[in-house]
């Protein structure tokens, strides 16, 4: 299958980085012309514009960095949408809006899917990260050999649209774990605790996330480097808040947590990296939390796999088929 690739920026670089590690044929498109250069040093082909990679590939995948880019490379693609083709999604974005052009492509003959990642970048670059599908299921067998490739769990999450839904709560719940992280280990350094030892208490206890294992190391190393910004989690716990409020659930943490968000970005600017939340803290109180031994930034120590498919609890495997 020839696939086009458009946008390689932190995640999607990495993304199309596994699949051509991986032996596919893969045309590549981003506004930064020196990306793109790079992939073509390493055996990709350049694309001229969305429009060109949708006319020339079979299926062509967007990781862009807001549901407007992605509706504007649409624009481009659209007319050269036919029966046969897929576009599959692999940006954070919004569900109703996915749905809309999802709808577009459908119009015109060829199939959408959602499906973003979930898992940090560094288990991007490996091919390690989860996949979360939203799709019919036919669309999915399709597809399922690609997304193998770029990822390790692979979860058929229903109709398109399903899959940035559940995107968005899991970028939630890290929002919500990152600033409780940030809290708890301000408190430990106020409360003179030895920062090497409280990481390891919370790492081996019942207070362990997947956020504190690896965002928590970068900020006591003081790089606070996990290849993401402020203005992006804005946008996603934002996303969030929209499901949210289309479903009638009248949110209490979130409200908060996009408000201390926007304190950040006022305080830091909105490209600031995003784990430096916990900078309000430690110039609230004088403190630097800050730790000898930790990495500068997450590097995935697991091997490379074949992804496969996540049967969800409860469900036989047949339910999948």
């Amino acid at each position: 299958m020839k696939i086009g690739f458009i946008g390689l920026g932190n995640v999607g670089s990495k993304l199309a980085g596994s699949l051509l590690r991986n032996g596919h044929d893969v045309s590549v498109h981003d506004l930064n012309g020196d990306f793109v250069d790079g992939f073509v040093a390493r055996g990709a082909t350049r694309g001229e514009s969305p429009a060109q990679l949708m006319r020339d590939c079979e299926a062509v995948i967007t990781c862009l960095p807001s549901p407007a880019a992605s509706d504007a490379v649409m624009q481009q693609m659209l007319p050269e949408v036919t029966a046969g083709k897929i576009w599959m999604e692999m940006s954070t974005t919004d569900a109703a809006e996915v749905k809309r052009l999802g709808a577009l492509v459908t119009e015109r003959g060829g199939a959408a899917v959602d499906c973003p990642v979930s898992g940090g970048c560094h288990r991007a670059d490996t091919g390690n990260i989860a996949i979360f599908a939203g799709c019919d299921r036919a669309t999915f067998e399709r597809i399922l050999p690609l997304l193998t490739r770029m990822g390790r769990r692979i979860l058929h999450t229903g109709e398109i649209g399903s899959a940035s839904v559940l995107k968005v709560v899991t970028n939630y719940l890290a929002t919500a774990n990152l600033l409780s992280c940030a809290e708890a280990l301000v408190t430990c350094k106020a409360a003179g605790m030895d920062m090497n030892t409280a990481y390891e208490a919370i790492k081996i206890s019942s207070g362990t996330s997947f956020v504190h294992e690896t965002e928590s190391q970068v900020i006591l190393n003081g790089s606070r480097d996990i290849s993401f910004t402020m203005d992006l989690v804005k946008k996603d716990i934002g996303l969030f808040q929209e499901v949210a409020d289309r479903a009638g659930v009248p949110l209490e943490i979130n409200p908060l947590m996009m408000q201390i968000l926007d304190d950040g970005i006022a305080r830091y600017g909105e490209r600031e990296l995003s784990p430096n939340i916990i900078r309000r803290l430690e110039d609230a109180t004088g403190l630097q939390v800050l730790a000898p031994g930790f990495p500068a930034e997450m590097v995935d120590d697991e091997p490379e796999e074949e992804g496969y498919e996540v049967i969800p609890t409860g469900k036989p495997a047949t339910a999948a088929e």
